[in-house]
């Protein structure tokens, strides 16, 4: 019974191991420089989500917790231009070259991203819905030229 309880232990381990290192190499793998760019857009999609959440109602208003949000994607916003300046590639990067072939372009479309964020009063429901658009449009801009289309 040992046996057995050793064996299937050691077998769990094991797949345990096979199934987690391949995304712990995949962290490893991607260019540094491309890893704080995504890091900077994720962090401006989790500011949205709840944010989207309390505009269509799915989520209860919360003052605070929406000041959080905005707050945390000022923060990544502000970084997004010096982020990029470097171009950097891996097969992992949804940003296309025309970021670079396009640089003044991309710096007014961040720009943009920074001003509405900035203006953006969270402070009431009818606020936030009200300056949700200029959020989404801003950020609908920029990938919509520079993002690889999923």
């Amino acid at each position: 019974m040992k046996m057995i309880t050793k064996t299937t232990f050691l077998s769990g381990a094991v797949l345990a191991l096979i199934t987690t290192l391949p995304t712990l190499t995949t962290a490893a793998d991607i260019d540094p420089t491309v890893a704080a760019r995504q890091m900077i857009m994720k962090t401006l999609k989790d500011g949205m989500g709840p944010l989207g959440g309390m505009a269509k109602g799915a989520v209860a208003f919360d003052a605070d917790a929406a000041q959080i949000a905005l707050q945390s994607m000022i923060e990544a916003s502000a970084k997004a231009v010096t982020a990029f300046e470097t171009n950097a590639t891996d097969p992992k990067s949804e940003a296309l070259p025309a970021i670079w072939e396009n640089w003044d372009d991309f710096v007014a479309k961040s720009e943009d991203l920074d001003f509405a964020l900035e203006a953006w009063d969270v402070s009431s429901l009818e606020s936030l819905q009200a300056g949700m658009g200029n959020v989404g449009a801003a950020c609908g801009a920029c990938h919509k030229t520079y993002r690889i289309k999923k």
